[in-house]
């Protein structure tokens, strides 16, 4: 039997205080940061810290407000060289009661994406994790890093390059004053 360590402990709703805030702070140890990394498919995740609060709003509503950090080492989508980046961002999330749920098939999302539905829990660490998540760099690049070009051809023939596929590459030398075709 796995014991849950206290960080990912979710707050019991009906436990939490309706005047005042709970306050939480989240720094999880160098071997949940390595799981947390690897779930991510990142190389290396330090100094991850959570700090906020959740509050009531309204008589059955909840929003948490929270700072999140993160270092993030990645691989650089030119180079493969690792990059690192520093996160600091602002989370807030609204845990509503009641949430109109169309029926249809397809729904098409609301703007916005910060609202979720209240349960039983709310958990500090599962909104780190998706926001770590929502948060890493999409396409890190190493500074300096760029894609070269590269020309191939049989012999023989002109090599293409990139600019000779545009649709209208040859159609500004057509159209230089002097030049008069037949």
């Amino acid at each position: 039997m796995s014991s849950t360590p206290p960080e990912t402990a979710a707050l019991r709703v009906a436990d939490l205080p309706q005047n005042r805030p709970t306050r939480f702070t989240l720094t999880p140890e160098a071997k949940a940061l390595t799981d947390i990394a690897s779930e991510l498919g990142v190389d290396a995740l330090r100094k991850l810290r959570f700090e906020g609060e959740i509050k009531a709003r309204g008589k059955r509503d909840w929003v948490l407000k929270a700072k999140l950090g993160f270092t993030v080492t990645q691989p650089c989508v030119v180079t493969l060289e690792p990059v690192t980046t520093r996160i600091d961002t602002d989370v807030q999330r609204l845990f509503l009661a009641e949430i109109d749920i169309p029926d249809e098939a397809e729904v098409e999302m609301g703007e916005d994406d910060n609202i979720d539905e209240l349960g039983d829990f709310i958990s500090p660490y599962d909104v780190m994790l998706e926001s770590v998540a929502l948060n890493l760099p999409q396409y890190p690049r190493k500074d300096g890093a760029e894609l070269g070009q590269h020309v191939h051809a049989e012999p023989g023939t002109q090599p293409m390059t990139d600019e000779d596929t545009r649709p209208f590459a040859g159609l500004a030398d057509l159209l230089k004053p002097g030049d008069k075709g037949s």
